[in-house]
């Protein structure tokens, strides 16, 4: 089945137009990719906000709760959650406002901060994660078991090209 010409399609057709020699056909992945994500953000954004959280919130209560005793030093949760130390103080600072999280220094290192789940924060991740995952599950609807794995083994070799053009290149968010 042939998919309607979309607003990429659109834009490719104006290059060609405006510059015929000018192979823009990465637009094709990339500008695609970009959509989807703005459109992925901004379902995920509306629920957590619904449910009380908020996409970066939900991120590091998640690393904590993949935890055995839902306990991570800060530098290793910084590291699990692809954000700087600095990015992180703060969407912790925020959870232990609400309860969420407590945080202790280390009685061995004092320079050692951990963060830890609290009840309530275990409660409100699990209660998330099951609507989170299900809501991507909706998301996929359109996709068959085939093309959603198809679509995974691509993305990841996508960020294997990406890292071998850049081999410097990190994931990280602010």
């Amino acid at each position: 089945m042939k998919s309607e010409p979309d607003q990429v399609d659109h834009i490719i057709e104006s290059w060609a137009d405006v510059k015929p020699g000018l192979d823009v056909t990465p637009m094709h992945v990339f500008s695609r990719l970009h959509r989807n994500f703005l459109l992925y953000r901004k379902q995920i954004n509306d629920l957590f906000e619904e449910l009380g959280t908020s996409a970066s919130g939900f991120e590091v209560m998640a690393a904590l709760r993949r935890q055995p005793d839902f306990r991570a030093a800060a530098g290793d949760l910084a590291q699990s959650t692809l954000v700087t130390t600095g990015g992180l103080t703060l969407r912790v600072r925020r959870l232990e406002a609400d309860g969420l999280v407590s945080r202790t220094r280390d009685t061995r290192d004092n320079r050692v901060v951990h963060v830890q789940l609290t009840d309530k924060g275990i409660e409100l991740v699990d209660r998330v994660a099951e609507l989170h995952f299900a809501n991507l599950d909706r998301l996929l609807v359109g996709l068959s078991d085939t093309e959603r794995a198809g679509l995974a083994k691509g993305l990841g070799k996508l960020e294997q090209s990406i890292h071998r053009a850049e081999p410097d290149a990190q994931v990280q968010d602010a």
